[in-house]
């Protein structure tokens, strides 16, 4: 028997009907995501699974049964990735020139607000809120901390609450690079907050002098991608580089104003970063000695040693403490960093013996069993105790603290942890079997240094996107044996520029060198778990959100 032959008018139309949905399936698919036919996300596509908040190298659990009408949609994709989503078909938001940002022209997010509109050239509303709006909202009470956020997407309109404009403005970044991707989001529902509540970028200014306008550049870099510290290291033995009004003799003649500072630090409230002010002792004052070599460290032969102030001098407290109290009111956050490394008294193979001055007022104020080092660590507790009766928690690099001896050092200070290679430097271990804070600064992945001196190479985003986790505090592995390195421990992490050769590369390249790191680094402390996208497809994600 012969099949009947389809008229050719019913072939047309089938065809057509065929093709109109092969088209409509490629544009959602361009939209929302896909595959390239091996696995991998396409750019565009979402880097997590729909409802999922299992490590995205894992199968997400099980999304609820869709509505016949309502099928799951991959989230959209940002730097860092959002945590949490449950996104679905429908007419999602898109962006366009009707779209309003609504929020309480008299509230607290009213800032936030005009930022995002300016940023998407859109108009403000008080609201209420619209079809095609975005809505920004406080709702205190909600969980998460300040810094988490929800972002929902229903009947053509976004809202974004939190319980603290902090996590409001995240939600607008999230909304600012899925606009740049994509040009919207589908309809649903983000939940998403950072793991570690420290993350930014150290930027060594003493070495080398940046323009205010490359540091703003930066700040809003940092925020694009939920960055929120920013330390400045303004003196060093190269440059003193913030204008002082007690001190001026020892002034960098290229230097910022306090005026630049102040509107570099008023920018980054705006922004949701603190800056963290470095004025770093007992070493890398080589730019304060010129100015008053009557403060040299000696060593016993009386050849000064480059950098080091005299601790036994009561002059070399005055003058750290007089730049101590005038810069403080310059940087109203919560952290004032105070270095501690690298003082060179302390690098020797015998400091009683190679400095007998330090050695003799050691057992003179601490008793005949104290040393150098039991002096230098006087030395930051004092620091310490005058930052901290300004409001003030202080922070020191690893290297300046020291097991044993007589005097301990004070429990209020954040260790930075950068190095295992100075001499007496301790494994972070044992940091955190002693119940410190830490914050990584791992110098194996995190330093970019100038010039590359000291066998330093400029870290690459694909190792710290492939191999670095905020756990991994020195070297190349993770803190062994068992010891917490959750976020109330291991606080989180920075990428640090530091200028030893000044000269080897323009503030423009150091912005290219940094782009990739700043940005793997974002998203392992947004989320430590291991990233679902490859590296490959991560540098072209990058490319369409910035």
């Amino acid at each position: 028997m012969r099949v009947p032959r389809v008229s050719r008018p019913t072939a047309i139309w089938t065809a057509v009907v065929v093709a109109v949905a092969a088209i409509a399936v490629t544009l959602i698919t361009l939209a929302w995501g896909g595959d390239d036919g091996n696995g991998r996300p396409k750019p565009g596509s979402s880097p997590h699974r729909t409802r999922t908040t299992a490590p995205p190298s894992t199968s997400p659990a099980p999304s609820a049964t869709p509505s016949p009408t309502s099928h799951p949609v991959p989230p959209p994709r940002t730097i860092p990735a959002v945590r949490t989503a449950d996104t679905r078909s429908g007419p999602g938001w898109r962006y366009g020139g009707g779209s309003r940002v609504v929020a309480d022209p008299e509230g607290p997010l009213a800032d936030e607000a005009r930022l995002l509109a300016g940023e998407l050239r859109l108009s403000t509303a008080e609201g209420p809120a619209r079809r095609g709006d975005v809505e920004l909202a406080v709702e205190s009470g909600r969980g998460g901390g300040p810094e988490a956020y929800t972002l929902t997407v229903h009947d053509g309109r976004v809202r974004i609450t939190g319980a603290d404009d902090a996590g409001v403005f995240y939600g607008t970044r999230t909304v600012l690079q899925a606009v740049r991707a994509t040009g919207g989001l589908p309809d649903g529902e983000i939940q998403d907050r950072p793991d570690r509540p420290q993350r930014g970028l150290h930027l060594d200014i003493a070495r080398k002098y940046f323009t205010p306008e490359w540091i703003e550049a930066r700040l809003r870099e940092m925020a694009d991608l939920k960055l929120n510290q920013l330390a400045l290291h303004f003196s060093d033995d190269q440059g003193f580089r913030i204008q002082s009004d007690t001190h001026p003799e020892i002034v960098s003649d290229r230097h910022l104003t306090k005026d630049q500072v102040r509107r570099i630090v008023r920018l980054a409230a705006r922004l949701h970063i603190t800056v963290i002010p470095e004025l770093d002792s007992p070493g890398h004052l080589g730019a304060v000695l010129r100015a008053h070599p009557d403060l040299r460290l000696r060593r016993a032969s009386g050849t000064p040693v480059p950098g080091s102030v005299d601790i036994a001098n009561p002059g070399s407290a005055h003058i750290v403490d007089d730049l101590l109290r005038e810069f403080t009111p310059l940087f109203p956050g919560p952290y004032w960093h105070l270095g501690g490394d690298e003082y060179l008294a302390l690098t020797a193979r015998d400091p009683e013996a190679s400095y007998p001055g330090l050695a003799a007022a050691a057992r003179r104020d601490f008793g005949g069993r104290a040393g150098v080092q039991d002096l230098a660590t006087d030395w930051l507790n004092d620091r310490a105790k005058l930052v901290r009766g300004l409001g003030k928690t202080p922070k020191a690099w690893n290297d300046g603290f020291f097991r044993g001896g007589v005097v301990a050092p004070d429990r209020a200070f954040q260790i930075e942890y950068w190095t295992g290679r100075e001499i007496g430097a301790r494994p972070p271990a044992q940091y955190l079997a002693e119940g410190w804070k830490v914050v990584n600064l791992n110098d194996e992945y995190l330093y970019y240094v100038l010039g590359e001196p000291n066998q330093f190479r400029y870290p690459t985003g694909e190792r710290i996107y492939e191999q670095w986790s905020p756990a991994v505090l020195r070297g190349t592995r993770p803190v062994p044996g068992g010891l917490p390195t959750g976020p109330d421990r291991v606080l989180g992490g920075r990428l640090a520029i530091w200028c030893d050769r000044a000269d080897a590369q323009t503030q423009d390249q150091v912005a290219a060198g940094i782009r990739l790191p700043l940005r793997a680094l974002a998203q392992r402390l947004w989320d430590p778990r291991t990233p679902a996208l490859s590296w490959q497809d991560f540098t072209v994600l990058a490319g369409r959100v910035d």
